[in-house]
């Protein structure tokens, strides 16, 4: 069942990020908004009470600073004074002060990773961390033996390359046989070839800066049953190469998703196509030199530079089958991304992505997100309220080409319509979900995904644990 609730919740930018729980915003005072921020921050004040002096910070030093009108933070060794950011964080006063006096990285990266927290806070920032004495080599504490072990792993992956008069072919072994070509982000600029492979929740990186030129095109290609890439590059001379080429950052690293950090590429506004009055169909195509495919139920992030600050919003690709009439240009399909955006004219990101023109860029990040589909699924059911059907689009789908067996029903409930509505009138409510959601079996293995503004999300997923549906059977995906 497709539920689409509208007009009691009103729809939020489909700025969507996978997660398994919601974070409630807070309402901010007036000229708290992320613009007045901007503007703070370039109005010449002395934001961190240093007068513009950078200093070492030792632990002892930063958990002095822990309380709101001194409140210092640590993330991924800067340490920012952030009181004067306060009263504009849309999580609120107390979700910052978690993090009060201490190293905020894991905190930070739980909630919204993706946030240009360099841009944001650098009128804030107070220093860097004091380096630790270091351990000496081949002795671990005993808390970091232990954390080490239960921290295991993937096997780490391995890579060699071969070559012939007109190819090179780059050979990835991961060890995994569940791998999908969606897994596999190439990106090749000039001489400078990344290629992150995504096992689980790890990140494997080659990043080369490659002895010789290639062509723009190259394949990709995964086998499943052992678990191996390769890329196929085609060289520009049929020149014999002597190595592959020098090593640039963290390659051949194997790391934690989370602390890979997030890669962008600029990519061209191809077309902008109204859906309603105040929705826009985006297209954007990748560069030639980029293999990038969104995993179902995954989102990436878009980021522009608005007057002079780098602002990231999360947005959920759709297909572009919204529009029936949009005619595709003659490319293949896997070269372009669609995005399905209301335009908030009061708001700031999607105003200044509104006026951009064809063939400007766009950054656009690699997918982001922990959507998986169930294996034997037998019950998926959809809840969506306004914008939040983004994310269900490729879910649905999926569902269809993927299981035939099950059955296709569409339910669409409105909250405030129009007189010549006939069909069901209601909010969200216990009653109006119970007698949709009902297992094909007492013992089926359910999926249900749900989506809105953040009052819709929460009240629907208190509804359908009430309803005995368990934690494990519900993804929200939160704004």
């Amino acid at each position: 069942m497709l539920n689409v609730p509208s007009q009691s919740f009103p729809a939020p930018s489909s700025q969507q990020r996978v997660s398994s729980e919601g974070r409630s915003k807070v309402p901010l005072k007036p000229g708290r908004s992320l613009m007045d921020w901007i503007r703070m921050t370039k109005s010449g004040k002395d934001l961190t009470g240093l007068k513009g002096r950078l200093i070492e910070v030792t632990e002892e030093e930063l958990k002095k600073h822990n309380k709101k009108d001194d409140c210092w933070i640590c993330i991924r060794g800067c340490v920012y004074n952030v009181s004067p950011y306060m009263e504009y964080h849309p999580g609120g006063e107390d979700e910052l002060m978690r993090a009060a006096g201490s190293d905020g990285t894991d905190l930070f990266d739980q909630v919204h990773r993706w946030v240009n927290y360099e841009s944001m806070l650098k009128e804030c920032l107070i220093g860097r961390m004091a380096v630790k004495p270091t351990v000496p080599k081949g002795m671990l504490p005993k808390s970091q033996v232990t954390d080490t072990l239960a921290k295991e792993g993937p096997i780490s992956p391995s890579y060699d390359w071969f070559q012939t008069a007109s190819l090179v072919t780059i050979v990835i072994y991961t060890k995994q046989k569940d791998l999908k070509l969606d897994s596999v982000i190439v990106d090749h600029q000039y001489d400078s070839f990344r290629a992150e492979t995504i096992i689980k929740d790890y990140s494997y990186l080659i990043h080369i800066e490659l002895s010789h030129e290639i062509q723009e095109d190259f394949s990709v290609r995964v086998i499943q049953n052992v678990g191996k890439i390769e890329i196929a590059l085609k060289k520009k001379e049929n020149t014999s190469w002597e190595c592959l080429g020098r090593p640039l950052e963290n390659h051949n690293s194997f790391v934690p998703k989370k602390d890979a950090g997030l890669y962008y590429r600029k990519c061209q506004l191809i077309s902008k196509e109204d859906v309603t009055h105040d929705t826009k169909l985006f297209c954007l195509m990748l560069p030639p030199g980029t293999h990038l495919q969104v995993p179902t139920g995954q989102h990436v992030y878009l980021k522009l530079t608005i007057t002079g600050t780098e602002i990231v919003k999360p947005y959920t690709p759709v297909s572009d089958s919204l529009l029936p009439e949009f005619k595709e240009p003659g490319f293949p399909d896997n070269r372009y991304i669609y995005f399905l955006i209301k335009i908030y004219p009061a708001g700031l990101f999607t105003p200044e992505l509104d006026q951009l023109q064809i063939g400007d860029l766009v950054s656009v990040s690699s997918p982001e997100g922990s959507f998986k589909i169930p294996q034997e699924l037998e019950d998926l059911f959809l809840l969506a309220a306004g914008t939040g059907f983004t994310p269900m689009v490729k879910i649905l789908n999926y569902a269809l080409i993927n299981m035939s067996s099950l059955r296709f029903d569409v339910e669409f409930v409105l909250s405030a319509p129009t007189s010549e509505w006939k069909g069901k009138k209601e909010h969200i409510s216990p009653g109006l979900l119970s007698e949709f959601l009902k297992r094909s079996s007492d013992k089926s293995r359910v999926l249900i995904c749900i989506c809105g503004p953040t009052p819709f999300t929460e009240q629907g997923i208190r509804i359908l644990h009430d309803l005995n549906f368990s934690k494990d059977e519900i993804h929200s995906f939160t704004a």
